[in-house]
């Protein structure tokens, strides 16, 4: 579904979803609640002080063991809730609707 604009679809969380955030070199963490979710980015509620989402990239810790994340920059703030885009292995942000470069390698032939 998507609203608010955006280039890619975006799923709404019914229920509080809560995540957290750490820093990409371990010494910061920080309890949110993922409030809508897309292939590209996420909006976030963050609990605590916002000053270390400052980080150039930071990891969004989907499970509570962390083997499940993402990596990610910071997009917007606006009091308590923020928008983050999730960035590649490569670096390089993922462009919305992009095709996976096994796609694109067959779509070359």
């Amino acid at each position: 579904m998507k609203f608010d604009g955006r280039k890619a679809a975006r799923v709404k969380m019914d229920h509080r979803q809560p995540v957290n955030l750490m820093g990409s070199d371990g010494t910061w963490r920080r309890s949110c609640v993922l409030l809508d979710v897309s292939q590209s980015g996420a909006k976030i509620e963050v609990e605590g002080t916002l000053d270390v989402l400052q980080a150039k990239e930071f990891f969004m810790l989907l499970s509570s063991t962390g083997l499940a994340y993402r990596r990610c920059e910071l997009v917007w703030i606006d009091g308590t809730t923020a928008g983050v885009h999730f960035v590649t292995a490569d670096g390089k942000k993922k462009p919305a609707g992009a095709p996976a470069p096994a796609q694109t390698a067959a779509q070359g032939k």
